[in-house]
């Protein structure tokens, strides 16, 4: 198949706004590569979020059964019906206009997008709990926080809440040079490949309430991490968790816990901190 250049797609659709937050990925290296990251998942129906002018939906057409995507622009929700009509018309390509925050999704197979980085976080945490496939690219920093291990300088609560739903790896970096409007910082794309964690969640919501509460206080010790955002993570009694937790492990900060160390204390505090 013949691919569209996408210099031409965004001469078509108009130039992006960046003060909307829309950056056209333009560099066909790249946009030939980033299909290729999810050639192991079930890409019978792929869903896409933030098509822009259609540079990947160009290539995901190429190598997908069917594609839905979702912009939220309707300028350029008309230009992707315009310039893909025959897709449109015979059913391999679905064009939902709306905020990609808020509207149904269909019962896709994988996700692969370049997201609105502005949305980065709820759209992550909108996708990951499907338990379906993605790949999908952030800003740079963003994605690296995604993927980090236990230690490093960027794991936080990103890292062990999207760790808790899939093995996440950064595949690529991309410069801001790929991109038309250029965003300020270099961009990276990952894969997230769902499974279950190793270990056990009664809780899930205050699991990942209680991860959040403690990073608040990254730089504290677990102990006056717990003390202090009983109010974020809906303890009525902290101070009892606290007895009831390992010396040791109180005296570590959060970002010195695995994921599986988190859903201990977890546990230990939805017995002894009478959560809600």
């Amino acid at each position: 198949m013949t691919r569209r250049d996408p210099d031409a797609l965004v001469r078509r659709a108009g130039r992006g706004n960046p003060d909307f937050d829309q950056h056209f990925l333009v560099d066909d290296r790249v946009l030939d590569r980033i299909p290729t990251y999810a050639e192991a998942f079930d890409r019978s129906h792929v869903l896409e979020i933030g098509p822009g002018p259609g540079a990947l939906t160009d290539r995901l057409l190429d190598s997908a059964e069917r594609v839905t995507v979702v912009e939220r622009d309707p300028d350029l929700a008309a230009h992707l019906r315009t310039e893909f009509a025959d897709a449109v018309g015979d059913g391999r390509l679905d064009v939902v206009e709306g905020d990609a925050t808020e509207v149904a999704f269909p019962d896709y197979t994988c996700c692969i997008s370049n997201l609105p980085y502005s949305a980065s976080s709820p759209l992550a945490f909108r996708l990951l709990p499907d338990g379906k496939p993605a790949v999908l690219m952030f800003q740079r920093e963003f994605a690296e926080r995604m993927a980090a291990g236990v230690d490093d300088d960027a794991y936080g609560r990103l890292s062990v809440t999207a760790q808790h739903y899939a093995d996440v790896e950064v595949v690529e970096t991309v410069p801001k040079e790929a991109f038309d409007p250029q965003p300020r910082v270099a961009s990276a794309v990952v894969r997230a490949t769902p499974r279950a964690p190793d270990y056990e969640v009664d809780d899930e919501a205050f699991f990942l309430d209680f991860v959040k509460a403690l990073f608040t206080q990254r730089r504290k010790t677990v102990r006056n991490a717990i003390r202090n955002t009983g109010h974020i993570s809906g303890l009525g009694d902290p101070e009892s968790v606290v007895d009831a937790a390992d010396e040791d492990l109180l005296r570590k900060r959060p970002g010195n816990l695995a994921p599986a160390t988190f859903a201990e204390l977890a546990a230990l505090a939805a017995e002894h901190g009478e959560p809600p």
